[in-house]
This record gives structure tokens, C-alpha cells and sequence, in this order.
């Protein structure tokens, strides 16, 4: 009995889970995918095995009807791990979403035997392998699958074009190559189709025109070329179309002018030439159409006044000439406009102001014309969306309006470089959110408004290259959030306002070649921010602040004033002598005033009083030197021996007047050296070697390692005094993104240049030395190259030409900074000769300006701009300039120029980056790289407005979201 009663027992639990499906299956399953799961957020800590059902877990649904498992969306839990075969036991399931997590490992192919699964999403994760064939095989009822933002490689499975139930597919962002599969448009019912950001290659194959409830197709940033299909237009719901950053050419299909639905549509950053086709104007639906970075030509077409609903239009970086159509006032709805870098011309159009224009980049083109616009005044309602407007680099002519401050949202206005007369109007103060106000290089007259003060948001001025007149108002300290004032080369009169000092937030100051007169203000030394200071070419007098950033002001930054006084121009100010006290003890007897006979015993007069000061400070200085002399002899005695250094020469770390040792100076810190079994320039300390010398790693006394350069130009080299006048001009200048000289030592026979150590090695060896597998990411290098463009620009205002500028002379720092080193050593040579500069950079090949190679023409930094240019390309191609192969010479700005003509120009960035690099980032960078190593020297721009593009270039989203 109690055998039949245990197998009664079985046989009930038996019947039970046999009629619990979930129990069985769902919970199982679940139970066993979350086992090879980490939840470091304790999102799934409501799993419970004991639970009879899973319906009421975090992240699951079930049916209502059958209380199975139909739907498991863990989006953003933080999960990591497989995704476990577990998975498979819910053979109810409709909707799996895993996306926003750590999930790792390839995708399960068996996925597909859930014959229920309709939508799969296991984007954003680390997913990697190829996506199996066997997914799509018997895809049953899938509609929606998403791998985008993994590691996925491989190519496309064709067995994609057997899944006639899919509707949407997102591959996006993987590093998926080969070409597109040949049978790519069958299912039919494909309404959404993103591929984008991959490395696919070839055609567009043709039959996309049989998708008829296409909606949405992108397959930008891969490396498509040919033609776009021709019967693309007959996916006639089509909202949106994306093909920018391919290399795909020739001329647009007629047939793209049935998309009368397209919303969005970018063609950016491909090869399209010839004219814009007026059709565009029958696409009644745009909101955004981007043409930029093409080869486009002609004018602008007349028809796109017919887009009402378009809001942001791009046709930067083409060739369209003439001027903008009228019709374009009947685009009401425009907010971003951008037609920089073409041959555009004629007068800036009215309707720019009269429309919800947010921003209008119009750079770089030749728009003439007058920018008076007597309407201003009458609309200042309808003026409440521009903010950001750039007419800068263009012919514009006439006066600027006098009604400027009824567009009151602009937040950025830059009309610089243009032939702008007159004066600045008063209502500039009006512009109450304006962030940057770039007036410079015109023709602007009369003095600067006092109401510039209440344009109070300011934060960069640029006012230079005018003809301005008057004084700097005082009210310029209100602009309490000001970094930059540029005033530079105008007429500006009277003295510096002190209430400059009160702007801590200062960064750049430049007053330069000016009329300015008076003093400098003491309290300057407040501004702690200081980056860069020039009031040199005024008239200026008075002691120069001391402390803070001018304790390291560079010369030049302060030169032609010749009543300026102090240590920076090593002239001394006049001593200011109090009145003396004349005694007379007769004169409370002598009402008259009359003296004794002994008067002159007894009345100290001024010229003794003076006299016995003198000897007074003469009898200090006497004092003073004997006790100094003590200690040296004291520091000697109590020292390490001499140091060693190559070719048995010997010198001390103090001074001395022996002739065997030499003179050792620290601009800062103990000027010993710690010395021991290494001597000071052993060649196991040595770092490297240049065109200059050879340099060695070595430890001051307080413990700082120092890079010791041991010049090799001892014959070529200036006088003593000229040299340390020279080394102590270049050992003030300060930058964040250039090596800094911490001091020198001198004998008639060996020169010694102390420099800051940089751990981190040189450029040159992080991009051609390094492991394959420390490759600099795109986002270092652009770093690198901005930080280079900033540490050259302050060069370049310190009026210090470099001369030897190339990869090996720039260094690492430890958290990726770049450091210009190796500034300025030209200028210790007796002259600037043409032979002995091209024979001591010899070995920056590649990187030389042509210029060098013509005796006649004048060296300037226009030959620093050229290298830069050079080693932009070095950095983004990861090439040196010049490669020797074995049949052949390959010179990298001619490849690179080469590539950009043939549309192939993204194909030259460094194939380590594989396709982790932004192409609108990437493909202006070379742009302006072979712009700097231009031929001709005045094709290559200055290096502040190389940092300016830079700046654009590297993030034009976060530029707009500040104007907005």
C-alpha cells in the first residue's frame, strides 16, 4: 500500500507541472538565463525560483490569455554576460529586448526556433562575431530585429533577403564589411532600414525601387561608391534618406524627385557634382536637406524657395556661385542655414533677417554688397530667433546697421575679415545674450561705445585691425564673463582702464600697436587666468606689474614702450627720493629767518643727504657680496664632486670664477643636480637626438626629473651674453601645450639647455613606434592636434618662429596632452642664414616649407603653419611624411591631395582606427591640414585662426546647443 501510495504521490506532482506549463518552461528558462548573468544593480533580485509564476518579475509580460511568458524587455539594467540558451525555453515569446547592456559573446542562431518572436532588439551591448545566416532562414513571424552599437563583424547575411516578414532592420554602428547582399531589397515589406556607420564597400544594388512601404533608409558613414540607384524615387513614402559620408559620385537620379514625402534627406561628404536639378523644389515635404561637402556647382536653385517646411539647409564646403535666390524668403519656417566655403556673391539677402533664422554660417565665400538695412527697425518683432550669425571672410562692405540691437537673441555675430566702414553702433549694448563679438580685420572707424559694457554676457571680444579711435571705455568691466579682448592695431588713446583687473575670468589679453598711453595698472596681477598679455608698440610708461603671470611675461609682449621700467625689460626704474628734512635750530630765534655764521655745520642739505645714502648702499652691496661669496665657498666645500660629462669635461652646480667651470642658471627650483653612479649626460640616460643635439634624462636636488639638451651647434652658437639673453627670453614663455625651459648652463665649449621632462615620450613614437595594439584613438588625436595648433598660436604671438617643427619635437604628456618642444633654438644661432637652417633641420624631410629652398624669400611663421599642416596629415593618416617603398617615394601631402581629388580621402585615415572615427571630424581636419601645407605661403592661414576652425570643426553640436 504505501508503494501504490508514492507513485500515487509522483504521479499527482507529474499531472500538476504537466498542466503548468509555466513552471515547466518559463520559469525554468528565466531561472536558468539568469544564472549566467552579473546584476550589479539587483534589477533582477524579484526572480525567485520558487515562484509558481514569472508574470509579476521585473521585465517580464505574459499573455493574458494563455499566462505565458510573451515579451522580456530589460533595457538599461546594467546586465552582463551571455545571453543563455535558457532564453529558448519561452516559446511564447513575441518581443525579446536586451538593449543598453553589457551583454558579451555572438548572437544565438537558434534564436530563430522561437517561431513566435517578433521583434529582436540587443542593441547597445558588446556583442561580437558575425550575425548568423541561420537567423534569418526560417525567421518565421520576425518583424523587427536591431544589433545596432556592437562589435558585430563579418558581412551581411544574405539569407537576410529570405525574412519576407521583416519590416525594420538596424545593423547600425558595427564594423560590418563586404558589400550589400544582392537579393538586399526582397522582403517587401522593409519599411526601415539602417546600416550606417560600417564598413561596407561597393554599389548600391538596384531594385530598391520595389519597396514600396519603404519609410526609411541610412546607410551613411561606410564606404559605398558608384551611383545612387536609379529607381530610389519610386519608394514614393519615403521620409527620410541618408547616404552622406560614402564615396558615391556622379550626378542625382530624376527620379529622387518623386519623393514627395521626404522629410530628411543628407547627402553629405560624397562626390555628387554638377547642379542642383530645380525638381528639388517639387520635395514640398523637406525639413533638412544637406548637400555640403560635395562638388555641387552652379547657383542655388531658384525652386528651393518652394520648401516652406524647411527648417535647416546645408550647402557648405561646394562650388555654388552667383547669389542667394529671393525666392528663399518664402522659406519661412528656416532656422539653421549654412552656405559657408563656396564662391557665393553679391549682397547679404534681406530675408535673412526677416525669417527664424537660427544660425547662418556664410564664411569663407565672396559676398560683396552692403550690409545697411534700413528695415531692421520696422521688424524688430519678427527678429527673435537668429543667434547665431557668420559673415566673416567675405566682401561685405557698407556699415554695419545702427538698428543691430533688435535682434536681441544673437548669441554669436562674426563679420571679421570683410571691408565694413563706419562706427560701431551704440545699440551693440542692446545684445544683452551675445557671446562672441568679432568685428576684427575691417575698416571700422571712431571709438568703442561705452554701451559695449552692457552686453553683459560677453565672453569673447575682437575688435582688432581697425582704424579705432578714443579710449578704451571703463564699462568694458562689466562684461564681467569676458576671456578673450583682442584691440590689437587700431588707434586706441589714453590709459588702460584698472577695471580690466576686476575680469578674473581673462584669458587673453592683446592691446598691441596702439596709442595707449599711461600706466599699467598694478592690481593686473589679479587676473590669475592669464594666458597671454601684449600691450607691446604703445606708449606706455611706469614699472610693470610684478607677480603672477608677469613674473614670466615675455619681452616682446611688452616691447616698444620705451618708458616702460622693470626686470622683463631689464630696465630699471628711477629711484624716487623722499624731500630731506633741513634743520636750522636758529630759526625759532631768527623771526626774520636769518641764519648764524655756523648754519652750514648744522643744515643737512639735499645733495649730502644723497651722498651718504650712496655710500651707504654702496657699503651694503659690499656686505652683501662678501657673505654671498662665504656661502658659495661654504656650498662648494660642503658638495658632491663636479659632475661628469661627456669628453671629460667637468663643471660645478655652483658658481664660480674659475674658468674650468661654467655658469649654471635656474629660471625656478634648486639649480643642483643630484649626482652618483650615473654622471649627468651618460649615454643610458639618453632620450634622443636631433638637428640641435642630443638629450639626456637627469634628477634636480628637490627631486623633479629635467631633459638636459646638449647643443651640437657649439661653433655656430651666439656670444655668452647674446645666448643667455636669448635662452632667458624663450625660458619665459609659458604654455600648457609647449615644453618648458627650466634653465641653462654655458661654457665657450658646451652648451646646455634644461628642459621639463614629459614622460610620455614623443608623437613620433606613439604613431609609428608604438604596439599595434596602443593605437591613439581619434579623439586623442584630435586632441593632439588642437593642443598643437594652441601651443603654436602662442608662439607665434610671442613672435617666436620655431623652425624645426615636426613629430619628434612634439611629446606626449602623461594624460595625452601634446607639448611643442625643441621652440625658437634658431634664434641662438649668430643669424638666421638659410644654409645653416636647412642644414641643422635637415631631418625634419618632409616637413619644410618651400620657401626654405629660396634664398630670397623671408622665413616666417607662415614655414611653422606649412609643418603643422604636415604633421596634421601625420596624425590623422598615420604615415610619415615622407615613405620609402621599394620601388617608389611616396610624399604624404600629395597622397593625401590625390585622395581628395578622387572622392577617397576618408580611405586615408590611419586603418588602425578601422571605422571608431567621425568623418565629420576627420575629413575637414585633412582638408585643413593640406590648406596649411600649402605651397603658396600666403594660402596658409595664421595659427590663431587655425585654433578657431579647430574649435569649430570639433564640435559644431555643442556650438549650437550654447547658442540655443
Amino acid at each position: 500500500m504505501l508503494h501504490e501510495a508514492v507513485l500515487l504521490l509522483l504521479f499527482a506532482a507529474a499531472l500538476v507541472r504537466s498542466l503548468d506549463p509555466v513552471f515547466n518552461d518559463d520559469v525554468l528558462g528565466l531561472i536558468v538565463f539568469k544564472a549566467g548573468l552579473k546584476d550589479p544593480k539587483g534589477k533582477l533580485v524579484t526572480w525567485n525560483e520558487d515562484d509558481d509564476s514569472p508574470c509579476d518579475w521585473v521585465g517580464v509580460k505574459c499573455d493574458p490569455r494563455t499566462n505565458r511568458v510573451s515579451e522580456l524587455a530589460l533595457d538599461g539594467f546594467s546586465l552582463s554576460g551571455h545571453i543563455d540558451r535558457g532564453l529558448l525555453r519561452l516559446q511564447f515569446l513575441r518581443n525579446l529586448s536586451l538593449s543598453k547592456n553589457n551583454f558579451t559573446g555572438t548572437i544565438n542562431p537558434d534564436l530563430a526556433r522561437l517561431g513566435r518572436l517578433q521583434v529582436v532588439d540587443l542593441s547597445e551591448n558588446e556583442l561580437s562575431g558575425s550575425i548568423p545566416e541561420g537567423l534569418f532562414q526560417q525567421c518565421g513571424s520576425l518583424r523587427a530585429v536591431s544589433f545596432a552599437r556592437n562589435n558585430l563583424t563579418g558581412t551581411i547575411p544574405e539569407s537576410l533577403s529570405s525574412c519576407s516578414t521583416l519590416g525594420l532592420v538596424n545593423f547600425s554602428s558595427n564594423q560590418l564589411s563586404g558589400k550589400l547582399p544582392t537579393g538586399m531589397w526582397f522582403p517587401r515589406r522593409l519599411q526601415s532600414l539602417d546600416l550606417s556607420d560600417n564598413l561596407l564597400e561597393g554599389g548600391v544594388p538596384e531594385g530598391i525601387g520595389k519597396l514600396y512601404d519603404l519609410r526609411a533608409i541610412n546607410l551613411s558613414k561606410n564606404r559605398l561608391s558608384g551611383k545612387l540607384p536609379w529607381d530610389i524615387g519610386r519608394c514614393f513614402i519615403l521620409k527620410l534618406v541618408d547616404f552622406s559620408e560614402n564615396f558615391l559620385s556622379g550626378s542625382l537620379p530624376e527620379s529622387m524627385q518623386r519623393l514627395g514625402k521626404c522629410a530628411f534627406m543628407s547627402l553629405r561628404g560624397n562626390s555628387f557634382s554638377g547642379e542642383v536639378p530645380e525638381w528639388f523644389g517639387e520635395l514640398r515635404r523637406l525639413e533638412t536637406l544637406d548637400l555640403s561637402a560635395n562638388t555641387f556647382s552652379g547657383r542655388v536653385p531658384i525652386s528651393i524657395g518652394n520648401l516652406q517646411l524647411l527648417k535647416n539647409l546645408n550647402l557648405s564646403m561646394n562650388q555654388f556661385t552667383g547669389s542667394f535666390p529671393e525666392s528663399m524668403k518664402n522659406c519661412i519656417n528656416l532656422m539653421a542655414m549654412d552656405v559657408s566655403y563656396n564662391q557665393l556673391a553679391g549682397n547679404l539677402p534681406s530675408w535673412i533677417f526677416k525669417l527664424s533664422v537660427q544660425s547662418f554660417p556664410s564664411f569663407g565665400n565672396r559676398g560683396s554688397g552692403n550690409l545697411q538695412y534700413s528695415s531692421l527697425a520696422s521688424r524688430a518683432a519678427t527678429y527673435q530667433g537668429l543667434r547665431a550669425l557668420d559673415l566673416s571672410s567675405n566682401a561685405f562692405s557698407g556699415e554695419i546697421p545702427a538698428q543691430i540691437g533688435v535682434l536681441s537673441t544673437l548669441r554669436f555675430l562674426n563679420v571679421s575679415r570683410n571691408h565694413l566702414l563706419g562706427s560701431i553702433p551704440a545699440r551693440i549694448g542692446e545684445l544683452k545674450s551675445l557671446y562672441v563679438l568679432d568685428l576684427s580685420d575691417n575698416w571700422l572707424s571712431g571709438s568703442i561705445p561705452s554701451e559695449i559694457g552692457e552686453a553683459v554676457s560677453l565672453k569673447d571680444l575682437r575688435l582688432q585691425k581697425n582704424f579705432l579711435t578714443g579710449k578704451i571705455p571703463t564699462q568694458v568691466e562689466n562684461c564681467s564673463s569676458l576671456t578673450s579682448l583682442i584691440l590689437s592695431q587700431n588707434n586706441l588713446t589714453g590709459p588702460i582702464p584698472a577695471g580690466i583687473a576686476n575680469l578674473t575670468d581673462l584669458q587673453y589679453v592683446d592691446l598691441s600697436s596702439n596709442e595707449l598711453s599711461g600706466s599699467l595698472p598694478k592690481e593686473l596681477t589679479n587676473l590669475t587666468h592669464l594666458v597671454s598679455f601684449n600691450v607691446s608698440h604703445n606708449h606706455l610708461q611706469g614699472e610693470l606689474p610684478v607677480g603672477g603671470f608677469f613674473n614670466t611675461l615675455s619681452p616682446s609682449s611688452v616691447s616698444g614702450n620705451p618708458s616702460l621700467c622693470g626686470s622683463i625689460v631689464n630696465r630699471s626704474c628711477p629711484a624716487v627720493h623722499p624731500k630731506p628734512i633741513v634743520l636750522n635750530p636758529n630759526s625759532s630765534n631768527s623771526p626774520t629767518g636769518s641764519s648764524s655764521p655756523n648754519h652750514h655745520k648744522i643744515i643737512l642739505s639735499i645733495s649730502a643727504l644723497i651722498a651718504i645714502g650712496a655710500a651707504a648702499f654702496i657699503a651694503l652691496g659690499v656686505i652683501a657680496v662678501t657673505v654671498m661669496n662665504i656661502h658659495v665657498r661654504s656650498s662648494m666645500s660642503h658638495s658632491a664632486a663636479p659632475l661628469t660629462l661627456t669628453g671629460g669635461e667637468d663643471f660645478s652646480c655652483s658658481p664660480t670664477n674659475d674658468p674650468n667651470y661654467g655658469k649654471l642658471v635656474m629660471f625656478s627650483g634648486d639649480a643642483d643636480f643630484v649626482t652618483g653612479a650615473h654622471a649627468l649626460l651618460n649615454k643610458d640616460c639618453e632620450l634622443g637626438r636631433g638637428g640641435f643635439g642630443v638629450v639626456y634624462r637627469t634628477v634636480l636636488r628637490d627631486g623633479r626629473s629635467v631633459a638636459i639638451k646638449k647643443l651640437t651647434i657649439s661653433g655656430l652658437i651666439k656670444a655668452q651674453e647674446d645666448f643667455e639673453s636669448e635662452v632667458k627670453k624663450l625660458g619665459k614663455i609659458r604654455h600648457h601645450n609647449l615644453v618648458a625651459l627650466e634653465g641653462y648652463y654655458w661654457t665657450p665649449s658646451l652648451q646646455l639647455l634644461i628642459y621639463e621632462y614629459i614622460s610620455g615620450g614623443s608623437l613620433y613614437k606613439h604613431l609609428h613606434d608604438g604596439p599595434d595594439g596602443d593605437c591613439l584613438s581619434w579623439r586623442q588625436r584630435f586632441n593632439i592636434v588642437l593642443g598643437m595648433a594652441k601651443g603654436l598660436a602662442h608662439l607665434h604671438r610671442m613672435k617666436i618662429i620655431h623652425y624645426n617643427l615636426k613629430s619628434t619635437n612634439v611629446l606626449v604628456d602623461s594624460s595625452g596632452e601634446p607639448k611643442v618642444g625643441d621652440f625658437g633654438l634658431a634664434r641662438l644661432l649668430p643669424q638666421l642664414d638659410h644654409c645653416v637652417l636647412s642644414s641643422k633641420i635637415q631631418s625634419a624631410l618632409g616637413y619644410m616649407a618651400p620657401e626654405f629652398a629660396c634664398r630670397t624669400v623671408k622665413i616666417t611663421e607662415k614655414c611653422d603653419v606649412y609643418g603643422f599642416g604636415v604633421l596634421v596629415l601625420e596624425v590623422v593618416t598615420g604615415k610619415r611624411p615622407v615613405e620609402y617603398m621599394e620601388d617608389d617615394v611616396v610624399v604624404l601631402c600629395d597622397m593625401v591631395r590625390e585622395a581628395l581629388e578622387e572622392g577617397k580621402v576618408e580611405d586615408c585615415v590611419d586603418g588602425r582606427l578601422g571605422h571608431n572615427f567621425p568623418a565629420e571630424e576627420a575629413i575637414p581636419v585633412i582638408k585643413l591640414g593640406l590648406i596649411c601645407a600649402s605651397q603658396v605661403p600666403s594660402n596658409r592661414p595664421d595659427m590663431s585662426e587655425v585654433v578657431n576652425i579647430l574649435e569649430l570643426i570639433q564640435c559644431p553640436s555643442e556650438g549650437q546647443e550654447e547658442l540655443e
